[in-house]
């Protein structure tokens, strides 16, 4: 564990970018931070110096991300139905398997040194959920978990049980990596071509599907600022943000 636990958080909204240059940039961060937790190896405890965390939010264009526990029999499309649908398709080294990011949608990752606030990464799953599930309740919805399905949920157990929220991450000497998709605008149809998380049975939602409504770009701002609040108290973290 290490001896100065750093719970500030650097906040950045990177606004529309495209996924590899979003995983390219959480990469960088990663390294640096694992750079510095080496460095610290070779330091005497009380010289130790304190590693950053990093929360992204982000929007994406149209795009298919596998994990590496994935099976690429659940992307139905071809390449051919890809490029009629603007849509591109990455293998990615996070755990679990296909999912679908793209325009109203919010995508989070957080790259944290979970050595700054506990070391279990069950935890930390358990943990994003509930920012998740606090967040949609402040829109009337009863976010749930699904018993050996990651993500947040609506209507669990029921013949109508779907998934409004997907996650997905990688941890490395205790640094994590990706995160979470939650379905807002999103164009559902996109989920036609993929067995979304490899699950056959149940179904996937938005807010706006839900709400049968569309959220306007002001109330997309609100609802990030709603994530930024509930990440802050499940993690008793403090943001800074980057890029104000």
């Amino acid at each position: 564990m290490n001896t100065i636990q750093n719970k500030t958080v650097a906040f950045e909204d990177l606004g529309t970018r495209d996924y590899q240059s979003a995983w390219d940039y959480q990469e960088s961060l990663m390294k640096n931070i694992i750079d510095l937790k080496i460095k610290n190896r070779d330091l005497p405890a009380g010289q130790h110096l304190a590693t950053p965390n990093h929360f992204l939010l982000v929007e994406h264009p149209h795009v298919y991300t596998l994990g590496k526990s994935g099976h690429e029999e659940n992307m139905l499309a071809g390449i051919d139905k890809l490029k009629e649908i603007d849509a591109t398709f990455v293998k990615v080294n996070r755990g679990g398997d296909i999912t679908y990011h793209g325009y109203g949608q919010v995508v989070g990752y957080p790259i944290l040194d979970l050595e700054n606030f506990f070391t279990d990464i069950h935890k930390y799953m358990r943990n994003l959920e509930e920012v998740i599930i606090r967040t949609i309740a402040e829109y009337g919805l009863n976010g749930e978990r699904s018993p050996g399905e990651t993500g947040v949920w609506l209507d669990v157990g029921k013949p109508y049980a779907r998934k409004i929220c997907a996650m997905g991450v990688k941890a490395s000497r205790w640094v994590t990596l990706h995160g979470f998709a939650l379905n807002v605008n999103t164009d559902m149809r996109y989920f036609e071509y993929i067995i979304p998380c490899g699950i056959k049975d149940k179904q996937v939602t938005s807010l706006k599907r839900e709400l049968e409504r569309e959220l306007t770009a002001e109330e997309m701002e609100e609802l990030k600022a709603k994530i930024r609040k509930h990440f802050e108290e499940v993690f008793e973290a403090e943001l800074q943000f980057n890029n104000l």
